[in-house]
Protein backbone atom coordinates (compact mmCIF):
# COMPACT_ATOMS: atom_id res chain seq x y z
CA UNK A 1 0.00 0.00 0.00
CA UNK A 2 1.32 3.45 -0.95
CA UNK A 3 2.55 5.58 1.93
CA UNK A 4 0.99 9.01 2.23
CA UNK A 5 3.45 11.92 2.36
CA UNK A 6 1.03 14.86 2.12
CA UNK A 7 -2.59 15.22 3.17
CA UNK A 8 -4.66 18.37 2.74
CA UNK A 9 -7.87 18.16 4.74
CA UNK A 10 -10.73 20.61 4.09
CA UNK A 11 -8.48 23.65 3.59
CA UNK A 12 -10.12 27.08 3.41
CA UNK A 13 -8.06 30.15 2.48
CA UNK A 14 -8.90 33.82 2.10
CA UNK A 15 -7.40 37.04 0.80
CA UNK A 16 -8.96 39.61 3.08
CA UNK A 17 -12.70 38.94 3.16
CA UNK A 18 -12.65 36.95 -0.09
CA UNK A 19 -12.61 33.17 0.27
CA UNK A 20 -10.47 31.63 -2.49
CA UNK A 21 -10.19 27.99 -1.39
CA UNK A 22 -13.41 26.29 -0.31
CA UNK A 23 -12.64 23.07 1.56
CA UNK A 24 -9.86 21.52 -0.53
CA UNK A 25 -9.01 17.85 0.06
CA UNK A 26 -5.90 16.33 -1.51
CA UNK A 27 -3.50 13.46 -0.97
CA UNK A 28 -0.03 12.75 -2.34
CA UNK A 29 1.75 9.44 -1.83
CA UNK A 30 5.50 8.88 -1.65
CA UNK A 31 7.15 8.60 -5.06
CA UNK A 32 4.28 10.12 -7.01
CA UNK A 33 4.08 12.99 -9.45
CA UNK A 34 0.70 14.62 -8.88
CA UNK A 35 -0.56 17.52 -11.00
CA UNK A 36 -2.89 20.36 -10.09
CA UNK A 37 -4.78 21.54 -13.16
CA UNK A 38 -7.16 24.44 -13.61
CA UNK A 39 -7.58 27.81 -15.24
CA UNK A 40 -6.03 31.04 -13.95
CA UNK A 41 -7.63 31.99 -10.66
CA UNK A 42 -8.66 28.43 -9.80
CA UNK A 43 -6.62 28.52 -6.58
CA UNK A 44 -3.67 26.31 -7.53
CA UNK A 45 -0.91 28.70 -6.45
CA UNK A 46 -2.75 29.65 -3.27
CA UNK A 47 -3.02 25.97 -2.39
CA UNK A 48 0.72 25.45 -2.89
CA UNK A 49 1.41 28.53 -0.77
CA UNK A 50 -0.79 27.18 2.04
CA UNK A 51 1.00 23.83 1.91
CA UNK A 52 4.50 25.35 2.14
CA UNK A 53 3.60 27.96 4.77
CA UNK A 54 3.61 31.11 2.63
CA UNK A 55 -0.14 31.68 3.10
CA UNK A 56 -2.16 30.86 6.20
CA UNK A 57 -5.08 28.51 5.80
CA UNK A 58 -8.05 29.80 7.79
CA UNK A 59 -9.65 26.39 8.26
CA UNK A 60 -8.65 22.77 7.80
CA UNK A 61 -5.39 20.90 8.33
CA UNK A 62 -2.27 20.04 6.36
CA UNK A 63 -0.23 16.95 7.22
CA UNK A 64 3.30 16.27 5.94
CA UNK A 65 5.08 13.00 6.70
CA UNK A 66 2.57 12.36 9.47
CA UNK A 67 3.09 15.74 11.16
CA UNK A 68 0.53 18.53 11.26
CA UNK A 69 2.06 21.61 9.58
CA UNK A 70 -0.95 23.89 9.18
CA UNK A 71 0.23 27.50 9.60
CA UNK A 72 3.80 26.41 10.36
CA UNK A 73 6.15 29.17 9.02
CA UNK A 74 7.68 28.49 5.62
CA UNK A 75 11.27 28.40 6.91
CA UNK A 76 10.35 25.59 9.32
CA UNK A 77 8.46 23.66 6.64
CA UNK A 78 11.61 23.69 4.48
CA UNK A 79 13.58 22.26 7.38
CA UNK A 80 11.15 19.34 7.58
CA UNK A 81 11.84 18.25 4.02
CA UNK A 82 9.68 20.27 1.66
CA UNK A 83 10.93 22.59 -1.09
CA UNK A 84 8.97 25.07 -3.19
CA UNK A 85 9.90 26.43 -6.62
CA UNK A 86 7.49 29.34 -7.03
CA UNK A 87 5.97 30.73 -10.18
CA UNK A 88 8.51 32.84 -12.13
CA UNK A 89 11.38 31.17 -10.26
CA UNK A 90 12.32 34.00 -7.85
CA UNK A 91 16.03 33.32 -7.82
CA UNK A 92 18.42 35.85 -6.29
CA UNK A 93 19.27 37.92 -9.34
CA UNK A 94 22.22 39.77 -7.78
CA UNK A 95 23.93 36.58 -6.57
CA UNK A 96 25.96 34.18 -8.66
CA UNK A 97 24.67 30.79 -9.75
CA UNK A 98 27.01 29.18 -7.22
CA UNK A 99 25.75 31.35 -4.36
CA UNK A 100 22.12 30.67 -5.28
CA UNK A 101 22.82 26.94 -5.06
CA UNK A 102 24.57 27.28 -1.70
CA UNK A 103 21.53 29.09 -0.34
CA UNK A 104 19.40 26.11 -1.29
CA UNK A 105 21.66 23.81 0.69
CA UNK A 106 21.99 26.14 3.68
CA UNK A 107 18.95 24.63 5.46
CA UNK A 108 21.00 21.44 5.91
CA UNK A 109 23.87 23.13 7.72
CA UNK A 110 25.48 22.31 10.11
CA UNK A 111 24.09 18.75 10.13
CA UNK A 112 25.52 18.15 6.67
CA UNK A 113 29.14 19.10 6.01
CA UNK A 114 30.06 21.68 3.40
CA UNK A 115 32.25 19.05 1.77
CA UNK A 116 29.26 16.74 1.28
CA UNK A 117 27.11 19.58 -0.03
CA UNK A 118 29.84 20.60 -2.47
CA UNK A 119 29.86 17.03 -3.78
CA UNK A 120 26.09 17.12 -4.28
CA UNK A 121 26.43 20.47 -6.00
CA UNK A 122 28.65 18.79 -8.57
CA UNK A 123 25.81 16.33 -9.21
CA UNK A 124 23.52 19.29 -9.90
CA UNK A 125 26.12 20.77 -12.26
CA UNK A 126 26.38 17.43 -14.06
CA UNK A 127 22.63 17.44 -14.64
CA UNK A 128 22.59 21.11 -15.60
CA UNK A 129 25.91 21.65 -17.43
CA UNK A 130 24.80 25.10 -18.58
CA UNK A 131 24.82 26.14 -14.92
CA UNK A 132 28.34 24.80 -14.48
CA UNK A 133 29.44 26.95 -17.41
CA UNK A 134 27.85 29.98 -15.77
CA UNK A 135 28.51 29.28 -12.09
CA UNK A 136 30.08 32.72 -11.52
CA UNK A 137 27.47 34.56 -13.57
CA UNK A 138 24.77 36.58 -11.79
CA UNK A 139 21.43 34.83 -11.66
CA UNK A 140 19.62 37.79 -13.17
CA UNK A 141 21.65 37.54 -16.38
CA UNK A 142 20.53 33.97 -17.14
CA UNK A 143 17.81 33.14 -19.67
CA UNK A 144 14.38 32.10 -18.41
CA UNK A 145 15.09 28.42 -18.95
CA UNK A 146 18.45 28.66 -17.20
CA UNK A 147 16.85 30.46 -14.26
CA UNK A 148 14.28 27.67 -13.99
CA UNK A 149 17.07 25.08 -13.95
CA UNK A 150 18.81 27.10 -11.24
CA UNK A 151 15.62 27.31 -9.17
CA UNK A 152 15.10 23.56 -9.43
CA UNK A 153 18.75 22.80 -8.67
CA UNK A 154 18.64 25.10 -5.65
CA UNK A 155 15.53 23.31 -4.36
CA UNK A 156 17.07 19.87 -4.87
CA UNK A 157 20.09 20.81 -2.76
CA UNK A 158 17.80 21.12 0.25
CA UNK A 159 17.24 17.35 -0.27
CA UNK A 160 13.44 17.58 -0.16
CA UNK A 161 11.13 14.64 0.32
CA UNK A 162 8.43 16.66 -1.45
CA UNK A 163 8.99 19.25 -4.17
CA UNK A 164 6.28 21.78 -5.00
CA UNK A 165 6.65 23.15 -8.54
CA UNK A 166 4.52 26.12 -9.61
CA UNK A 167 4.27 26.60 -13.38
CA UNK A 168 7.84 25.47 -14.21
CA UNK A 169 7.37 25.92 -17.98
CA UNK A 170 5.73 29.36 -17.78
CA UNK A 171 7.16 31.77 -20.34
CA UNK A 172 9.63 29.28 -21.77
CA UNK A 173 10.13 28.29 -25.40
CA UNK A 174 8.47 24.93 -26.22
CA UNK A 175 11.72 22.95 -26.46
CA UNK A 176 12.98 24.35 -23.16
CA UNK A 177 9.61 23.71 -21.52
CA UNK A 178 9.77 20.10 -22.72
CA UNK A 179 13.25 19.72 -21.22
CA UNK A 180 12.08 21.15 -17.89
CA UNK A 181 9.26 18.62 -17.66
CA UNK A 182 11.68 15.81 -18.52
CA UNK A 183 13.78 17.04 -15.60
CA UNK A 184 10.71 16.75 -13.37
CA UNK A 185 10.51 13.06 -14.28
CA UNK A 186 14.20 12.62 -13.48
CA UNK A 187 13.73 14.26 -10.09
CA UNK A 188 11.38 11.45 -9.19
CA UNK A 189 13.29 8.60 -10.83
CA UNK A 190 16.86 9.59 -9.91
CA UNK A 191 16.49 11.66 -6.73
CA UNK A 192 13.50 9.75 -5.34
CA UNK A 193 11.63 12.98 -4.74
CA UNK A 194 7.84 13.21 -4.67
CA UNK A 195 6.47 16.05 -6.81
CA UNK A 196 3.31 18.16 -6.60
CA UNK A 197 3.13 20.06 -9.88
CA UNK A 198 1.12 23.06 -11.06
CA UNK A 199 1.52 23.29 -14.82
CA UNK A 200 -0.25 25.39 -17.48
CA UNK A 201 0.29 22.74 -20.16
CA UNK A 202 -2.26 20.17 -19.01
CA UNK A 203 -1.41 17.65 -21.71
CA UNK A 204 2.29 17.68 -20.85
CA UNK A 205 1.59 17.56 -17.12
CA UNK A 206 -0.72 14.57 -17.42
CA UNK A 207 1.85 12.76 -19.58
CA UNK A 208 4.34 12.69 -16.68
CA UNK A 209 1.91 12.42 -13.75
CA UNK A 210 0.54 9.47 -11.83
CA UNK A 211 -2.56 11.30 -10.66
CA UNK A 212 -4.16 14.72 -11.01
CA UNK A 213 -6.65 17.08 -9.42
CA UNK A 214 -8.66 19.62 -11.39
CA UNK A 215 -9.46 22.82 -9.51
CA UNK A 216 -12.13 25.34 -10.43
CA UNK A 217 -12.98 28.48 -8.43
CA UNK A 218 -11.23 27.17 -5.34
CA UNK A 219 -12.77 23.69 -5.31
CA UNK A 220 -11.65 20.24 -6.47
CA UNK A 221 -13.93 19.39 -9.38
CA UNK A 222 -12.23 16.17 -10.50
CA UNK A 223 -9.56 13.80 -9.26
CA UNK A 224 -8.18 10.53 -10.54
CA UNK A 225 -5.31 8.84 -12.30
CA UNK A 226 -3.66 10.77 -15.10
CA UNK A 227 -5.31 8.43 -17.59
CA UNK A 228 -8.76 8.94 -16.07
CA UNK A 229 -8.38 12.71 -16.09
CA UNK A 230 -7.03 12.69 -19.66
CA UNK A 231 -10.03 10.70 -20.85
CA UNK A 232 -12.64 12.83 -19.10
CA UNK A 233 -14.65 14.70 -21.78
CA UNK A 234 -14.83 17.87 -19.68
CA UNK A 235 -11.07 17.98 -19.25
CA UNK A 236 -10.58 17.26 -22.95
CA UNK A 237 -12.79 20.21 -23.79
CA UNK A 238 -11.40 22.68 -21.27
CA UNK A 239 -7.70 21.82 -21.34
CA UNK A 240 -6.84 19.34 -24.09
CA UNK A 241 -8.51 20.93 -27.11
CA UNK A 242 -11.31 18.42 -27.78
CA UNK A 243 -14.92 19.40 -28.37
CA UNK A 244 -16.93 18.22 -25.37
CA UNK A 245 -18.76 19.94 -22.53
CA UNK A 246 -16.36 22.02 -20.45
CA UNK A 247 -15.60 21.55 -16.75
Amino acid sequence: MAKEILKVDNIVARYGPVEVLHGINLQVNEGEIVSLLGSNGAGKTTLLNCICGLHDAKEGQIWFQGEQITRVPAELVVGRGMAHVPERRQIFSTLTVEDNLWLGASVRLPKTSKKEIAKEMETVYERFPILAERKWQLGGTLSGGQQQMLAIGRALLSRPKLLLLDEPSLGLAPLIAKEILEIVQEIRSQWGTTVLLVEQNARAALAISDRAYVLSTGMVMLEGTAEEISNDPRVQSAYLGHSHEAV
